[in-house]
């Protein structure tokens, strides 16, 4: 029998590429996206009559869904700081009102559910790298928070469940991610840099660049999230690229990358930005028989080329 799979923000960067490979495993899949981060650009070129697209929010209820499900993956929220400290509330209810309608619906269809978490559950983290039992540093009450406390709340509102009723229950925390499909615009530093550099403008850096990040290629990323989906582990589990870099490096990575002129200038420090971020992935080796793949050259490679294709470039 097929299976069956709906994924809340299915047309986001993570989203969209990930219906591909559901689809790619045999699947059946219905993608639920409200388009305040998605876009139909991400899913128009998915000609498979297994695939559905319905324009909702996910903070509403699910009850309209019919049919068989037999995965609910919750990938609905905006992701990067601009988008997230621009919907704040909107933020917050998708790891709560969201979470739980998604719960709801995948404990009527007796389905395994998903949730996309994030590194950002470690806050300015003291322990490094981070492992899944590191509880994190998080200012409750900073710019970030409506972020941070979210996945937070939703990390909670799933273990709960998977205790009190006995869900089949996975939690993914993704770290940094680039690759096709993200927004030029999202004002992520991968997007920044390569496209300031491209058009030969001056790569910003938030304050020295020393700040470290750990950037995975949405390939692996999404070859991570289906082996813990199909797997039965329960607990938490890092998926992200354990190669530590600069955001100096990165800049400097996509000037090269391009052949620009572009220089590098700074800008202040945003209030609450991590000073470090790097996955233990250990529980991912050992559980999953999973770790990266692409390196970042090719990475930047692979995102330019689509970016330039979908210019028309």
């Amino acid at each position: 029998m097929v299976k069956r799979a709906l994924i809340t923000g299915g047309a986001g960067f993570i989203g969209s590429n990930l219906c591909r490979r559901l689809l790619e495993e045999g699947m059946e899949v219905l993608a639920v996206d409200n388009l305040i981060t998605g876009a139909r650009k991400n899913i128009e070129g998915i000609d498979d009559p297994r695939f559905e697209f319905v324009e909702r929010d996910a903070r509403d209820s699910l009850d309209w869904v019919t049919g068989r499900v037999d995965y609910v993956l919750h990938f609905a929220s905006p992701a990067s700081p601009p988008d997230y400290i621009k919907h704040p509330i909107l933020t917050l209810q998708t790891g709560s009102f969201a979470t739980h309608r998604a719960l709801e619906l995948a404990y009527e269809k007796k389905a395994v559910f998903m949730l996309a978490s994030t590194s950002e559950v470690y806050g300015d983290p003291e322990e490094h790298p981070q492992r899944e039992e590191y509880w994190g540093n998080v200012n409750s009450v900073g710019p970030r928070s409506c972020y941070d406390e979210a996945k937070r709340y939703a990390e909670a509102a799933v273990m709960a469940a998977h205790r009190a009723l006995g869900q089949d229950t996975r939690i993914v925390r993704i770290f940094n991610t680039y690759g096709p499909r993200m927004r030029p615009e999202d004002g992520r530093a991968v997007t920044n840099f390569l496209m300031q550099a491209k058009a030969g403008r001056d790569v910003t850096v938030y304050g020295d660049g020393s700040q470290t990040r750990s950037f995975c290629y949405i390939s692996d990323l999404v070859e991570g999230i289906v082996r813990l989906l199909f797997s039965a582990e329960t607990r938490p589990v890092n998926l992200g690229n354990p190669n530590e870099v600069s955001i100096l490096q990165v800049a400097r990575l996509a000037i090269d990358h391009l052949g620009s002129a572009s220089r590098i200038t700074h800008l202040p420090l945003p209030e609450d930005d991590p000073r470090k971020r790097k996955p233990d992935i250990t529980r991912a080796k050992e559980v999953l028989g999973w770790e990266p793949q692409v390196s970042m050259e090719e990475g930047f490679r692979l995102t330019m080329d689509y970016f330039l294709s979908t210019m028309g470039e």
